[in-house]
């Protein structure tokens, strides 16, 4: 049976859009070394959709600026150069997946959890003293984790659904649900759509294994430990819902240490992240 599921949510993944000219342009610049803000205004310049994007995210709220910008180029100054980036792919993810219907569980909710995902592994990278101009992907990696989710509960509903409740009879994870009666889960299916949209390596790691850091290379761990952990505390507080309902206290200290993190340093964290929620929602506003 898991056969048949894998052919339909590939044929399903072949045929959603592929990331626009623009995006991928605006990837491929931002992973020259010596790219500069008129590098990337040549290009989103020429995408009236996506310049207007970043001129409404520089003048949202979350910045508070006291002048209005209208200078697509002093936009992309302030903003710097991967948060444009980051928003480039949000706008084209969230565009295609808007378009998704499937009523295993609401859409708002799903993007609430993400929303608290990013932020909260954001703060985490802050933690670590990660470099500010990196800190925007681990943002980036949490809003896109669980994508492989929409494939699975928009082709299967019915037996989503038998996930979801599965998941809450036996007390299990929603991906150890997933594996039980798909023979795959939604990491999976998110690697299936980051490797069609050609994310770079670490973005791919992240959806392929934030359940399960351990597999992923070193490189990518830190990333991908700090999603996991971040995932972990928007089920605890239940901010948002992806549909993960029960998390064993194994794998949360397993997480933590993976994540270099204690519990409690996590909810030191608790106030800002609450406040960067709020402020990050005008991200998927803006796309």
């Amino acid at each position: 049976m898991s056969e048949l599921h894998l052919q339909t949510i590939q044929r399903y993944i072949d045929k959603m859009p592929s990331l626009s000219t623009t995006v991928t342009k605006v990837l491929e610049v931002c992973n020259q070394p010596n790219v500069s803000p008129n590098d990337l205004n040549k290009i989103i310049s020429l995408d009236p959709v996506l310049a207007g994007n970043v001129l409404k995210l520089i003048n949202s709220a979350y910045y508070a600026l006291p002048n209005h910008i209208t200078s697509l180029t002093r936009a992309i100054i302030i903003l710097g150069i991967n948060t444009v980036k980051n928003l480039a792919l949000s706008t084209a993810v969230l565009r295609h997946m808007k378009e998704s219907k499937q009523s295993s569980f609401l859409m708002d909710k799903f993007w609430t959890h993400s929303i608290c995902v990013g932020v909260t592994a954001k703060a985490i990278a802050a933690k670590h003293k990660i470099p500010i101009n990196q800190r925007e992907e681990f943002f980036l990696a949490g809003l896109l984790h669980d994508l492989g989710k929409i494939p699975l509960a928009h082709c299967f509903p019915e037996e989503y659904s038998s996930c979801l409740a599965y998941a809450e009879e036996h007390k299990t994870s929603l991906h150890d649900a997933e594996m039980a009666i798909f023979g795959f889960d939604h990491q999976y299916c998110g690697y299936i759509i980051a490797c069609k949209w050609k994310l770079n390596d670490n973005i791919v790691s992240v959806m392929e294994n934030h359940h399960e850091p351990e597999k992923s290379d070193e490189d990518h761990r830190l990333l991908i430990s700090s999603v996991a952990i971040a995932d972990v505390y928007a089920n605890i507080f239940e901010i948002g819902s992806a549909g993960n309902h029960f998390i064993a206290e194994e794998y949360v200290n397993t997480i933590l240490e993976q994540s270099k993190l204690s519990w409690k340093s996590l909810t030191q964290l608790h106030e800002g992240i609450q406040e960067s929620i709020e402020k990050a929602s005008i991200f998927l506003q803006v796309s």
